[in-house]
């Protein structure tokens, strides 16, 4: 897998949303620097479990359409004697 990056603009977005949930759920004041360091402890430690989530859930949908052109092609398939 690689590594989980954010663009310069997406990272600020989530930095501040971190700093915002600090202050508005925890009533704690954190810096930017602390904002940036907890993004990156969570995209390396959490992050790959929720991509495998992600990837596990598309094979689950891909599963199902699969299933589907299956069935349809068996509901088209000519009877032959042999």
């Amino acid at each position: 897998m690689s590594i989980i990056e954010f663009s310069n603009e997406e990272k600020e977005t989530v930095v501040q949303r971190i700093k915002l949930y600090f202050e508005q759920e925890l009533n704690q004041d954190i810096g930017q620097f602390d904002a940036e360091f907890l993004l990156d402890f969570f995209s390396k430690e959490v992050g790959p479990r929720f991509y495998n989530q992600g990837l596990r859930d598309a094979r689950a949908v891909l599963d199902t359409k699969l299933e589907n052109i299956d069935d349809a092609l068996y509901e088209i398939e000519k009877p032959t004697e042999f």
